[in-house]
């Protein structure tokens, strides 16, 4: 019977020594998915990348691929080829060399290799490279080529931990996309771990967020954005306004929360606990410089712009507001009569109660 997962984890721990890196994960990757696991430094996700791959073994659990566990299977023998964020390419060989090379350790003749390899790098959009020095390529064509070099090895998986990390900002943005691109492409199922949202948003079909060794939340890029479980998720994943406050009372599906600072929330409820934390994405806050256009609003405040923070389409505003004891962050409008607005001008804020993600503190 074959198996529905690509990847299987089961109750995978790993302890060195005192420190527990990896605490109780499951989880698994079906066919042809692009799934990232998503979290700080120090979290475990490298160890966790580690032991799929075969350099660790873990302290208790079972990982299978494909249904077959590999428990005792050294990382040579596993069906998985990674690429890391160094690329690891051999500078002394050809583009076509690199490629290859993993064809000719596995008894592929030489000529057969080459033809493999040749066909690869056209499908990765690198036709024509094979004789080129890995030294003479672009920071994007040399993950190419680390990607082409595990692809033509036809693996069950593909883990990737942080690829991108070493890129500079503007081609990081382009290999986001070129790389959800050629996986979907490819209909290889990829394993990705990374620090950086931007990049698990974009590219996932699945995210784990991982936080001190455990799994916070498993769900797709829009569940972990709009319907955070946890605080770690809601703070984590995406911009978020975060405000400490008690409880003080919750009708009809709401809650009202009074503000450390003296300001009062209301949000989607109940909760269990009287201490509580509040968190508010910046675009679902209108603004307006009238308070009636916000209409009945159950969230309305007025404020003063303390800083403009452009970064074109992503720009925002930080809105000095009774009531809170730091600025509220707000996106700006790019058209309408509140687009060119300065530091100083008032300005009416407001929000539904929905919007106001309320956790037990």
């Amino acid at each position: 019977m074959v198996s529905p997962s690509d990847l299987d984890l089961v109750s995978v721990t790993k302890r060195f020594g005192a420190h527990l890196a990896v605490d109780d994960v499951s989880f698994s990757v079906a066919p042809g998915d692009f799934f990232s696991i998503l979290g700080p430094s120090g979290c475990g996700k490298t160890t966790l990348m580690r032991m799929i791959a075969g350099f660790e073994e873990p302290t208790s659990g079972d990982i299978r691929i494909r249904g077959k566990s590999m428990i005792g299977v050294p990382a040579n023998r596993r069906p998985v080829n990674m690429v890391f964020q160094s690329l690891a390419l051999f500078p002394m060989m050809t583009v076509g060399e690199n490629v290859a090379y993993g064809l000719l350790c596995r008894g592929v003749g030489r000529a057969e290799a080459e033809r493999r390899a040749s066909r690869m790098l056209e499908r990765v959009g690198l036709k024509g490279f094979a004789e080129r020095r890995v030294t003479a390529l672009s920071g994007g064509q040399r993950q190419r080529v680390a990607i082409a070099r595990c692809l033509v090895l036809e693996p069950t998986l593909v883990l990737l931990d942080e690829p991108l990390g070493a890129l500079d900002l503007k081609l990081r943005e382009h290999m986001k996309i070129e790389l959800k691109q050629l996986q979907s492409t490819f209909n290889t199922t990829f394993v990705y771990i990374t620090h950086d949202q931007s990049e698990a948003l974009v590219m996932s079909d699945r995210i784990a967020v991982m936080n001190q060794g455990r799994f916070e939340q498993v769900g797709s890029p829009r569940e972990l954005y709009h319907n955070p479980m946890t605080p770690f998720v809601a703070s984590f994943v995406g911009e978020a306004n975060r405000w400490a406050g008690e409880a003080v009372d919750g009708t009809s599906g709401t809650v009202s929360v009074r503000l450390a600072s003296g300001g009062t929330v209301r949000g989607a409820g109940p909760v269990s606990s009287r201490s509580v934390l509040c968190f508010v994405r910046p675009e679902a806050i209108a603004l307006s410089s009238n308070a009636e256009s916000l209409g009945a609003l159950p969230n309305r405040f007025e404020g003063r712009v303390s800083a403009v923070l452009f970064d074109g389409a992503n720009s925002s505003l930080l809105i000095d507001t009774a009531g809170f004891d730091q600025p509220v962050r707000a996106v700006l409008p790019q058209a309408g009569p509140l687009a060119g607005i300065e530091v100083g001008a008032p300005v009416h804020l407001g929000w539904t109660a929905e919007a106001t993600k309320v956790f037990a503190a």
